[in-house]
């Protein structure tokens, strides 16, 4: 399993997108990242995990399929456009933001953006599906950047960003209306799936090979 932790580590420049029936060839610029980088590594950008498929001249290429296309913001995206980029969590890493696996839960759009001292506070929609994941305080990937949530509304949430955040990830750049990542926290689902399957303290004793035949295991 690839692991990132929603901590940006460049911010790269999309050079190409050729968009086509089956799906989408990306060419990204980023110095830094590209030259960790080989053919067949992993890569999160903005959110998500895409497979490198060459690499040259401080820039790589990925490959989206249709699927991808149509389940994230990179269906409205254009050159010139930021995209945050992360290389999987290594052994030994810290941990700097939370458990983020790239597999985006839907997209979001920014609702507004006020400042904020020097940071700014930004609201962003989200799809309803994913209302049961969200929590005050809790964890979420805003184009794989590893945010709280200040505030949670009916259909939307606020996040306060610092300036540092600003300044080194594609939050800079975007402006009412675009489209963003969201992948929520993987504990909530885990969560939700203990108690869909019944193992509440009090049916702990419940988990037998029997139980997890009849789940579908």
């Amino acid at each position: 399993m690839r692991l990132f932790t929603g901590i940006v580590e460049e911010t790269g420049e999309i050079r190409e997108l050729q968009i086509g029936a089956e799906g989408a060839a990306l060419r990204v610029a980023a110095a830094t990242v590209s030259a960790g980088l080989r053919p067949g590594d992993s890569v999160a950008c903005s959110g998500v995990c895409l497979t490198v498929t060459e690499v040259t001249g401080g820039t790589f290429r990925c490959d989206l399929s249709a699927e991808t296309l149509r389940r994230t913001s990179f269906r409205t995206a254009r050159p010139g456009r930021a995209v945050n980029l992360e290389r999987p969590l290594a052994a030994g890493d810290r941990l700097g933001g939370h458990f983020v696996l790239g597999h985006v839960d839907g997209v979001g759009r920014l609702l507004c953006s006020d400042r904020s001292g020097d940071g700014r506070m930004m609201r962003f929609e989200f799809p309803r599906e994913l209302e049961r994941y969200l929590v005050p305080k809790g964890s979420i990937s805003v184009d794989g950047i590893s945010l709280t949530i200040a505030e949670l509304g009916d259909a939307s949430f606020t996040v306060a960003v610092i300036p540092h955040t600003l300044r080194v990830t594609s939050l800079r750049e975007i402006a009412p209306a675009d489209l963003v990542n969201l992948e929520v926290d993987i504990l909530g689902k885990y969560f939700e799936r203990f108690f869909q399957l019944g193992l509440t303290p009090e049916r702990s004793h419940a988990l037998t090979i029997e139980r997890l035949k009849e789940q579908g295991f």
